[in-house]
């Protein structure tokens, strides 16, 4: 334990306990980053938050499953079960209601379900509830090595994906109609997305929890948007601004004793104070609103 005010040398003396959780936050903030662009102009912001509860309840069932059902082995692993349950969901938020519902009240609905089932389910399991509450209301002290693993490899297949298809993504989601002009795969693209999505929130929330997980897939694209004079170079930025968010957020937390969680939050908003004071800053030309035909060129 440290009793005095934490400081640099500490840093550097517990650093092989420091650096996974370092790393793990640098990388899901710049994988969860870039989907927040497409996650924002598709307009369904609140959508990392409900898939992150998905993945908590996906947390309890594994443990119930293990504790009263005696799964053993692969099929009481609380990554997968957390994986199923989040790309259920995911493909769940992909319909589209005709009557009643719309896009905000499934999103609601899950949020509510994910949240309180992972709770109910906990009572069930105390001995490890633990697990359920850091998902739910974050941790991120400590990360298990499987889950680092995860976050880094999951992020790096979520960034080349983003890179690869980021024209057409970025097309079907400013305009389907003219995605399918240009002849591409709407539906494809946009379940892969989810997937990507799905993927993406499922391996964080079980290392860092849902606040953090909420943050990274909204501000650090907010970030890019605002300072970005396209998309594809919004997608950059927010990739960059992501990771330096996981990063300094828990050294926020390390040098001030704080929350992980809340801290790479504070992060994040930051840098999107940031980002507006130097957009209000720098001179320049009101940029309008990017257009399908303008997207196909980035």
């Amino acid at each position: 334990m440290i009793e005095h005010a934490p400081n640099w040398a500490d840093l550097v003396q517990g650093w092989p306990l420091f650096r996974d959780p370092i790393l793990c936050g640098l990388a899901a903030g710049a994988g969860l980053g870039g989907l927040g662009v497409l996650i924002i102009l598709r307009r369904m912001v609140f959508i990392s938050a409900a898939l992150a509860q998905a993945a908590g309840l996906g947390v309890a069932l594994a443990y119930y499953a293990e504790i009263h059902l005696g799964f053993t082995g692969i099929w009481a692993s609380p990554s997968l079960w957390a994986l199923f349950l989040t790309l259920g969901t995911a493909m769940l938020l992909r319909w589209e209601p005709k009557r009643g519902l719309n896009r905000e009240s499934l999103l609601g609905l899950t949020y509510l379900l994910g949240t309180s089932g992972a709770l109910l389910v906990g009572t069930r399991i105390s001995q490890e509830a633990h697990d359920i509450q850091a998902i739910l209301f974050g941790s991120a002290v400590m990360v298990r090595e499987e889950d680092v693993v995860l976050v880094l490899a999951g992020s790096a297949l979520v960034m080349v994906y983003l890179l690869w298809l980021r024209r057409g993504l970025f097309l079907a989601s400013l305009s389907q109609d003219a995605a399918k002009v240009q002849g591409l795969p709407v539906a494809l693209l946009e379940t892969s997305l989810m997937v990507a999505i799905a993927l993406m929130v499922s391996i964080s929330a079980r290392a860092l929890g849902a606040l953090p997980v909420f943050a990274f897939s909204v501000l650090p694209a907010v970030a890019g948007l605002v300072l970005a004079p396209s998309p594809g170079i919004a997608l950059l930025v927010a990739m960059i601004t992501g990771a330096m968010a996981g990063s300094s957020g828990y050294l926020l937390a390390f040098f001030g004793e704080l929350p992980v969680g809340a801290s790479q939050t504070i992060a994040c908003a930051v840098i999107v104070l940031l980002a507006a004071a130097v957009r209000a800053i720098i001179p320049s030309q009101k940029r309008p609103e990017p257009t399908a035909s303008e997207t196909t060129a980035t």
